[in-house]
């Protein structure tokens, strides 16, 4: 797999059937190796590795319904409250992330309310933050942490 813009990070393979697997801490299994995933997982490493995320709060491939329809959305990162304080759509590295992948995530976010936002293709990143109540997201530099309240 291709080299990410992420830390390197070492990551649980297996061999089976010719197929490559990886495992998800998240989803505690072996999940087929696509590039998404691969994208998937750098994500899921860096929230629990860098941002400092705690796992039970993160959620790895949900269906969700959006306009009466079931969607998955790759990754959310919950509050201690259960609302939800992050949102994450990953896509293949070869996927450029345009107008098309925000409305994408933007529609999720309708039924889900995140307070933030990430898309990444594992080489580009692109964090923001909502507005709900002028109906936009504003772009930050970097994802902020996340307050665990007891």
């Amino acid at each position: 797999m291709q080299k990410l813009n992420f830390s390197d990070y070492s990551f649980r393979f297996k061999n089976s059937e010719n197929k490559v697997s990886i495992f998800d801490p998240i989803r505690k299994k072996f999940i087929l190796l696509t590039p998404e995933e691969w994208v998937r997982q750098h994500v899921v490493e860096f929230l629990l590795d860098e941002k400092k995320y705690p796992k039970s709060l993160i959620n790895v491939e949900k269906t969700v319904k959006v306009n009466g329809m079931n969607k998955r959305y790759d990754i959310v990162v919950y509050n201690s409250d259960g609302s939800i304080f992050l949102l994450i759509e990953c896509k293949a590295p070869e996927v450029k992330i345009d107008q098309k992948t925000f409305d994408q995530i933007a529609r999720y976010n309708l039924s889900l309310n995140a307070q933030y936002l990430m898309v990444t293709n594992g080489l580009n990143h692109y964090f923001c933050e909502m507005d709900f109540e002028n109906e936009k997201y504003s772009f930050l530099k970097a994802l902020p942490e996340i307050s665990i309240k007891n």
